[in-house]
């Protein structure tokens, strides 16, 4: 049986700039395929050292036992900060955890039942167009994707649906900016001074600023109708509304407008990639597929309750995300000297977590690049699950949408199975890259016929 696709690894010894452009245009086959199995590596250049670690050890120290000391590095804020501003993605210190303070409250597991009812009317909505499009010719699933997570993040958030006219051009610009924005752009490499122009593309800006003003009329509209008591109770209330429990300080419009668009990014594009892939893991393993269909079963009325009896999705859900990170390497910075293994780390180096390689490590998991959603279940996986699995980071900075996100995968791909059967496209085996979030290079086509 075929193995999910994997991107290939460069030679172990390549040129700073070759490396460079390898990274522009794809982080993953940009690493040698050492990084599989090594621990620890050490990447030198001009201006910085970077460490990627893949040691279980290491990683829990960086992102649970001293998280303080190793803050999210402002390299990679360099190419997204058009977008996202000062939102919570990338600040630190005492602004983050203010952030926190105010957005962790709406993402608490009861709101998840309060959520849940527009994330079901999202997951029907894409029935209904999916529906539209089944038949001979192949459906370009990664669009299908993107369309069904912005939906779900407009309903939740601002209690629209993505046909809503605002709602349908944010997502249409977002995805001309996802199209134009590399991972990392030249300040990344190179440490510039802050009055320097950070060379980010024109497309990039334009889209950018598109979205941002669409955002600012979506909340400058929602503070309209708190202030008037007519807002509805769903996540943009709850967040606009929330005090700093140390301050007493709420988001202004434009704080507000920058934690939107890392809403945005996080819960629409990172949602749209787990679900494309999950979809093709399906074609390409039909008996997991028809398994998927059959628990759906249980999903009548848009209950949560029914949520829970879909334990076999969750774990499909789990390995594809395992398999095809969103988010594939996270960057943070020391801010003293550091033992990282038998190295001394100076102050300001680069301290790589790759999700993308530390799942699929040949030293900790069984059949690493095995498509196996009842690896969970086992010894291997439950211990793995602890030591080596972080599609959602861990520790403080841990994404705070994780189980929002661990509820809208597993939901739309019971129901997307329920109604539909996937099959592969002989010739066109999509090809993992990343930029923003691990996407396929030329898209994920797949046949789609109602059930």
């Amino acid at each position: 049986m075929s193995q999910p696709p994997k991107p290939p690894s460069r030679p172990d010894r390549v040129s700073l700039l070759k490396y460079m452009r390898l990274f522009r245009a794809d982080i993953l086959s940009a690493q040698p395929a050492k990084l599989y199995r090594a621990w620890m590596a050490e990447f030198r250049t001009p201006f910085f050292r970077s460490y990627l670690v893949n040691q279980p050890e290491l990683v829990r120290r960086v992102l649970k036992e001293r998280p303080d000391d190793f803050p999210k590095s402002a390299r990679v804020g360099e190419g997204l900060r058009p977008l996202l501003g000062n939102s919570v993605f990338l600040t630190n210190g005492d602004v983050w955890k203010r952030q926190r303070r105010i957005i962790d409250p709406a993402f608490e597991g009861g709101r998840l039942r309060d959520t849940y009812p527009a994330m079901w009317d999202a997951a029907r909505a894409c029935v209904d167009r999916l529906r539209a499009q089944a038949g001979d010719a192949p459906v370009e699933i990664e669009e299908i994707t993107s369309h069904a997570a912005a939906d779900v993040i407009f309903r939740t958030l601002f209690s629209i649906p993505i046909e809503h006219q605002i709602a349908a051009r944010v997502f249409h610009e977002f995805r001309d900016y996802q199209r134009t924005q590399p991972i990392l752009n030249l300040a990344a490499f190179v440490p510039l001074p802050r009055w320097m122009p950070r060379f980010h593309r024109r497309r990039t800006r334009t889209t950018a600023r598109a979205i941002r003003a669409l955002i600012t009329q979506l909340t400058a509209a929602r503070m309209d109708e708190i202030a008037a008591g007519t807002a509805p109770d769903d996540l943009a209330t709850k967040i606009m509304t929330t005090a700093d429990p140390k301050t007493g300080d709420r988001f202004d419009t434009q704080e507000m407008v920058d934690q939107v668009a890392i809403f945005f990014l996080a819960g629409h594009e990172t949602s749209a990639s787990a679900l494309a892939w999950a979809l093709y893991m399906m074609a390409l393993y039909p008996a997991w597929q028809e398994r998927v269909a059959d628990e759906a079963a249980v999903l009548e009325n848009g209950a949560f309750s029914e949520f829970a009896k879909l334990k076999l999705s969750r774990d499909v859900f789990r390995e594809t995300l395992r398999l095809y990170p969103p988010v594939p390497m996270m960057v943070r910075e020391t801010t003293c000297p550091e033992t990282m293994r038998d190295r001394m780390a100076p102050k300001g180096s680069q301290i790589v977590l790759s999700p993308w390689h530390l799942h699929r490590h040949e030293r900790l998991w069984e059949r690493p690049d095995a498509f196996e959603p009842g690896r969970w279940q086992t010894e291997n996986g439950k211990t793995c699950a602890r030591e080596a699995y972080i599609p959602f980071s861990e520790g403080p900075r841990v994404c705070t949408g994780a189980g929002f996100a661990m509820v809208e995968g597993p939901l739309l791909l019971a129901m997307l199975c329920r109604a539909f059967r996937f099959e592969v496209v002989e010739g066109r085996d999509p090809v993992p890259v990343a930029h923003l979030t691990v996407r396929a290079k030329d898209g994920i086509y797949l046949r789609v016929t109602p059930r």
